[in-house]
Parts: C-alpha cells; sequence; structure tokens
C-alpha cells in the first residue's frame, strides 16, 4: 500500500509508511509537528525515563543546516568519527544480503549503475539536505543512556512516523546523520553529555520521483516468529 493521503487506522499508517527519499517542497505546520511530537511522547520507556531528545528544524534554520552540511561534504576535512557503528562489522547473511537488496533496489530505481561510485555518492549526499523536506527533526541521547533506551528512541521515533502518516505526512529517518555527530552538535549548541542517534526528513512525499516507488520486502513470518502454546 503507497497511498499518499491520511491513514485512516493504525494498520494503513503501518502499511503505507516507507523511507521517502524526495519530498515536495509545501511547508509542514508548526502546529502539526508540535502535536505529532506530543503525542509521540506516550511511546513506551523503561521506567518511564522518555530519554529522547528533539530538535525540530524548518524554514532559515534548516536552510542554514543543510548550507553547512553541503559546506562539509565540498571539503577535504577528515570525515568525523561517528559515535556508534550503523551496522555491526562483517555483517552476515541473511541481514547483509537484505542491506544489498534494498540499495541495489533503489539505485535501479534511479538508473544509477553499480560502476557509477561518483553518481552513487552524490545520490547519498542527498541526505543532508533532508531529501529536499520542507522540516526535519535530530534525534538525540544523554551518552548515561544504554540499549534499553536506545531501543525506547526506536519506538518513540516509529509512533511519530505512523503519527505523520495518519496526517498525510511522510518521513524518513536517517541515521546517517549520525556520521557528523561533531558538526551537527556544534550546530545545535547541545552539551557534552549528548550525542546524536538519528535524523529524520518529514513532508508529503513527491509522488513523479522514482525513487519514492521503492517498497522494500519483508522476510516471511515464519522465517523469524515462533509461536508456542504447548
Amino acid at each position: 500500500m503507497n497511498d499518499n493521503g491520511p491513514s485512516s487506522s493504525v494498520r494503513d499508517a503501518v502499511r503505507s509508511r516507507q523511507s521517502v527519499r524526495a519530498f515536495l517542497g509545501d511547508a509542514v505546520p508548526t502546529e502539526t509537528l508540535r502535536e505529532v511530537l506530543q503525542d509521540a511522547a506516550r511511546a513506551p520507556s523503561g521506567g518511564n525515563l522518555q530519554p529522547w531528545h528533539v530538535d525540530v528544524l524548518t524554514g532559515e534554520r534548516l536552510v542554514a543546516l543543510k548550507t553547512l552540511m553541503q559546506a562539509r561534504l565540498a571539503s577535504d576535512a577528515e570525515p568525523e568519527t561517528p559515535e556508534y557503528d550503523i551496522y555491526p562489522p562483517s555483517l552476515p547473511a541473511p541481514w547483509r544480503d537484505r542491506r544489498f537488496r534494498v540499495g541495489e533496489g533503489m539505485y535501479a530505481l534511479l538508473k544509477i549503475p553499480r560502476e557509477d561510485k561518483a553518481a552513487r555518492r552524490r545520490w547519498f549526499a542527498n541526505n543532508y539536505t533532508f531529501f529536499g523536506a520542507p522540516a526535519a527533526m535530530i534525534c538525540s541521547v544523554d551518552r548515561l543512556m544504554g540499549p534499553p533506551q536506545w531501543s525506547d528512541l526506536g519506538m518513540f521515533l516509529q509512533t511519530v512516523m505512523l503519527l505523520l502518516r495518519e496526517r498525510g505526512l511522510d518521513s524518513c529517518a536517517q541515521e546517517s546523520w549520525s556520521i557528523y555527530p561533531q558538526t551537527i552538535s556544534r550546530f545545535l549548541a547541545w552539551p557534552e553529555s549528548r550525542m546524536v542517534f538519528c535524523g529524520m526528513a518529514i513532508g508529503w512525499r513527491d509522488p513523479a520521483h522514482p525513487v519514492n516507488a521503492l517498497v522494500t520486502e519483508r522476510a516471511p513470518l515464519d522465517e523469524w516468529a515462533r509461536f508456542h502454546s504447548t
């Protein structure tokens, strides 16, 4: 299901949610973003810690971050050291294969062949313009928090994305922002105790862009679930 309109049920929101990588420029009302985040704060968290921090960016401030990142990418400066591994080192099958297939599926829609590494790098750089989205957020967490609190972030972010779908909006959660932790931390004036978890592009999908035709597969239920009754 890839309906662009509002979702009338949780099931519809789950089924229509996808990582959108091309957006229309229409502004997202700030009040809508506030309502979504306020409702999403009902997401569960262990001990009700609510460990998430969110910086919402729109308008001139969003343009400023995009401009900063374009300059950062164009510089010859050394890459920053990510504060966590996005994927485990030496990722084995079947997870490695799933990651490979989604990348190849996306680049096939974009008609960028494997051997054109420069074009693939240029496309990846669109992460740092939030794929043209008119609104964005950066999610961060205090360094003292551990894996259980990171799982709380995931539940919170999924709730955000489903509430956005309820309103006909789309999103793309972006761990790519964790690759530039120092740049992001300075831009948002975070205390040293805070670290970036991910970004999120927010807006209305561009239905004409080929990349938004990508619908990723899901493994069959019996491959990863076991039901015990006796």
